[in-house]
């Protein structure tokens, strides 16, 4: 079982690297905050699959809630800051 989460985190952390490119290279402002919330949600589902596979899956949910929380007012206040006038040239 622990072959098939490893290969599960693996192929997420290939994931993570094709959304990357969206975010470095993506079509406008809102298509990357986007991806980086993807991004986000990614390292969530590789957090909760490390501590499956360290047998401490009590403390990364911890890790994880802390950094999902972070991921969304960080969304949120990119959202707000864009819906604002002042970004705009």
């Amino acid at each position: 079982m622990n072959v098939f989460f490893l290969s599960v985190g693996l192929i997420l952390c290939i994931l993570v690297l094709l959304v990357l490119y969206r975010v470095v290279f993506g079509p406008g402002v809102y298509n990357r905050i986007a991806a980086i919330s993807a991004v986000g949600t990614k390292t969530l589902i590789i957090l909760l699959i490390m501590g499956y596979l360290y047998d401490r899956v009590d403390m990364f949910i911890d890790i994880s809630m802390v950094y999902a929380f972070l991921n969304f007012i960080g969304c949120v206040a990119a959202a707000k800051y864009l819906e604002s006038e002042k970004w705009m040239p």
